[in-house]
């Protein structure tokens, strides 16, 4: 039993303990949240050493295999990827713990709420015994003055009438005063009994919630030692590995697996001359012009030409004797003429009758004609519609399989022209032919990436490649423009090296950036990331110098565009079934006049900025080519990010080589992944109705606006609804009107913008009736998009550190990527 120290220690003439246990009480579940926070960073941590462990595996898998230490790589690649494995299911435990903490602080406030009723009780006791003290020595006071005052006036001498009205005053101030002593007697008692009881229910309290951040931390210990103990395993072993692979063994497997053989070179005798024989061999032979090397006049076979076939036949890479022993003697080759053409043999029409196939002759006599012949097989005919559908379905089956990785992203049209090129970059999902959802299938199986980009991209040649590797780029340290930020951890941000993985549920990709001008190309995050030229700005003019005329004396202007895309799908009217991802992606452009400044200045000043309000972020993914970040840094609502200015003038420079007459240049600087609250992060609630019978099928929308999704909010544009209905559809009624697509079965609504302003404050529903022929028809899911121009749905927002340069523009958007409801 722990003795009652609050109990005896919270007590105090002005009754202020219970206050101070109070909030004690409270800072226990801060406490929890802060440790949550510190086991997911030291996750993070474990993460990204897991990811550089696998990374050096395959660079030692892919080091040299020649040599005698070649076999040693695999030892190394072995090690490592085992302790790749160790720090990866330390990674994996941690974020076990990290629900059970979680589980404890939901746990926590539950029962610090009933406790704050439940000591309701002691804290009125607590006022009132506050305000009977206060009130005490008020009529004390009170008392004392009309006391003295009575006394005063009898020594005076004043009149009997003064007197005698003092003394009424005084004894009705005594009265007061007794009643307050009495009051106060009474709230004593109560404030001792409830406090005694309040006191010992938060020691209970406080015991119990540092037990269990004990055991959470004995939990974490343990998982962390279970990893160091599997490290040293791992280590042992390699160190055993390593002694066991002998400088004996190494030789031995080399010479086994790279021998040319154990025979040694056998003696060579003296072997006379034999002149008879050496003087037919030294006879001259007549070649005719562009004669074909190996070709014989004679049976000769002692003939020097065989030679020079097999040298032929060496230098096109075969080894010595790969194609046998060549008849040149009855070899199939053409006659030629002095001057090397060809001579057209004589064709016998008997003998073409009776052989299919015609051989040289035997004779010694090069004037014979030879007979060659040749026979084409022409393409054999076949269904070509049938075969075209195949290849078609082969090519959807491959294309559905494929995920467009963070590297493909935001790949423009070359031919754009300059309206389309005006426009901020949207998911392809919204670049239909029509403008409508009914050029897209969106249950197809090309449709499942929202992201996909349109037939019509083609990627732009000749990309700026990365200047320098990433193993290569040393952050340097922060600019001295920028104060130090006090070290500490990064409270509610998953910083990692990796790309977002896609939906579980869909086989979207991240969504494309949005590029501030009109670009040729945009970058991406990948290792050789790129970056996009245009023309003109998007939105407006930079305030400023032309940035053709950009001076190094002045602020240099650059913009930023960030776009989002959300992703949802409602099932039924219940709201904890709707399943939310939301990504979105950070563009700056460049005007082209920096380029001269950035090369001029061998020392440019280090473009720095703070991504602002990223506790709503849960994955941060930063171009590793391009920025460094201080991971120590304490604030959890933002991130500061400086860029490696040799890596951005590099591409900047190719970029301008590639694209000369370009005015600006977009860079991809960084992708994310908003947390998400389910139903309450999307911007358009739905719920779907079906009544299907044999005859008819009735359906019924219902959408709200969510204006509590966006961080401004703003009106939803180009709102479309899609509907596909099977069970032959023969008539359609609807309310509002809709269109209804025979060829494809669907039912299309194309609504006006959707705001707070507008009717019902953005709540309305959709219906439609529909008549069949085969019915009853199955419910289907239905497809829905929007966009929003002026705000995102995480409210990230950028701002410039230091001196040098100005935000000219600062451009928002989102969009529905894969957006689907269903009964």
């Amino acid at each position: 039993m722990i003795t009652p120290y609050f109990l005896e220690n919270f007590w105090g003439e002005k009754n202020h303990g219970f206050d101070v246990l109070y909030h004690n009480m409270k800072h226990g579940q801060i406490s929890s949240k802060e440790l949550t926070d510190f086991i997911r960073e030291r996750s993070t941590i474990e993460e990204a050493y897991a990811r550089s462990m696998t990374k050096l595996a395959k660079s030692a898998g892919n080091f040299s295999q020649l040599g005698t230490f070649a076999p040693v790589w695999d030892v190394f690649k072995s090690s490592t990827e085992k302790l790749a494995s160790c720090h990866m299911e330390l990674v994996r435990k941690l974020q076990e713990l990290i629900k059970e903490v979680q589980k404890y602080v939901e746990e926590q406030a539950k029962a610090h709420k009933k406790t704050k009723e439940e000591v309701a009780s002691t804290l009125e006791a607590v006022q009132s015994i506050q305000t009977t003290s206060q009130a005490l020595q008020k009529s004390k006071e009170i008392y004392n003055a009309k006391t003295v005052e009575q006394e005063r006036l009898r020594k005076e001498g004043a009149t009997q009438r003064d007197v005698d009205k003092a003394g009424v005053k005084a004894r009705k101030a005594t009265e007061t005063y007794k009643s307050y002593v009495e009051k106060y007697a009474t709230a004593k008692s109560e404030f001792e009994q409830k406090m005694a009881e309040t006191a010992q229910k938060f020691q209970d309290i406080e015991e119990n919630h540092i037990l269990h951040m004990k055991e959470i931390i004995k939990s974490y210990s343990q998982s962390v030692d279970e990893t160091h103990v599997q490290i040293g395993e791992v280590h042992n072993e390699f160190v055993r590995n390593i002694e066991n692979t002998s400088v004996e063994s190494l030789i031995q497997k080399l010479a086994e697996s790279k021998g040319t053989g154990k025979e040694r070179p056998g003696p060579i005798e003296f072997e006379e001359c034999n002149a008879a024989i050496a003087t037919e061999g030294a006879k001259p032979r007549k070649r005719k012009p562009f004669g074909i090397p190996g070709r014989r006049k004679d049976k000769d076979t002692d003939s020097t030409e065989s030679t020079e076939v097999e040298a032929a036949n060496t230098a096109n890479g075969a080894p010595p004797g790969y194609y046998g022993a060549i008849d040149i003697q009855n070899a199939n080759l053409p006659q030629v003429d002095a001057e090397g053409f060809c001579i057209r043999p004589e064709v016998n029409e008997n003998d073409a009758k009776e052989n299919s196939f015609y051989s040289s002759s035997d004779s010694e006599d090069e004037d014979e004609p030879r007979k060659f012949h040749v026979e084409i097989k022409p393409v054999q005919p076949n269904n070509g519609t049938h075969q075209n559908r195949a290849t078609i379905d082969e090519l959807k089956a491959s294309i559905g399989n494929i995920i467009l990785s963070p590297s493909t992203l935001g790949q423009m049209r070359r031919n754009q022209s300059s309206d389309e090129l005006a426009k901020t970059r949207v998911p392809a999902s919204y670049e239909l032919t029509n403008n409508d959802l009914l050029s897209l299938d969106p249950f197809g199986p090309t449709a499942g990436s929202s992201f996909s980009v349109s037939s019509t991209t083609v990627p732009v040649p000749n990309r700026p490649t990365t200047p320098l590797t990433a193993g290569a780029l040393v952050p340097p340290p922060r600019p001295s423009s920028r104060p130090k930020l006090p070290t500490g951890k990064l409270t509610g941000i998953n910083e990692i090296v990796r790309p977002f993985s896609p939906p579980k549920t869909s086989n979207a990709s991240p969504p494309p950036a949005a590029p501030l001008a009109r670009a040729e190309s945009s970058s991406s995050l990948s290792s050789n990331a790129s970056l996009s030229a245009g023309n003109t700005p998007t939105v407006g003019t930079s305030r400023g110098p032309s940035p053709v005329t950009l001076a190094s004396q002045d602020a240099l202007p650059i913009a930023v565009a960030f776009t989002e895309s959300v992703n949802a799908y409602f099932k039924g009217a219940d709201p904890t079934k709707c399943i939310v991802k939301i990504t979105g992606e950070m563009t700056l452009s460049f005007p082209m006049g920096i380029i001269k400044v950035f090369t001029t200045n061998p020392s440019p000043a280090v473009l720095t900025f703070k991504l602002k309000n990223t506790s709503r972020l849960e994955q941060i993914l930063p171009n590793q080519q391009l920025l460094y970040s201080d991971p120590s840094q304490s604030d959890s609502n933002s991130k500061d990010f400086w860029f490696n200015m040799q890596a951005l003038t590099s591409y900047l420079r190719k970029a301008s080589d590639q694209n000369p007459s370009a005015s600006y240049y977009n860079v991809d600087i960084l992708k994310y992944q908003v947390l998400s609250d389910g139903i309450h992060s999307t911007p358009l609630n739905l719920t779907v109705y079906w009544k299907c019978t044999p005859s008819t099928s009735d359906l019924r929308i219902d959408y709200r606006y969510n204006p509590e999704s966006m961080a401004s909010p703003g009106p939803l544009t180009n709102v479309q609804i899609l509907v596909p209905v099977d069970g032959g559809v023969t008539g359609m009624q609807s309310l509002p009107s809709s269109i209804w697509n025979s060829e494809q079965n669907k039912c299309l609504w194309k609504l006006s913008d959707i705001s707070e302003k507008s009717e019902n404050e953005g709540a309305g529903s959709l219906r439609a009736k529909f008549e069949l022929s085969n019915g009853p028809s199955n419910p289907s899911t239905l497809a829905v998009q929007f966009m929003n121009d002026g705000s995102t749905l995480s409210g990230v927002d950028m701002e410039l550190q230091g001196a040098g340069y100005r935000l000219s523009l600062n451009k928002k958007r989102f969009a529905t990527g894969r957006y689907m409801a269903d009964c």
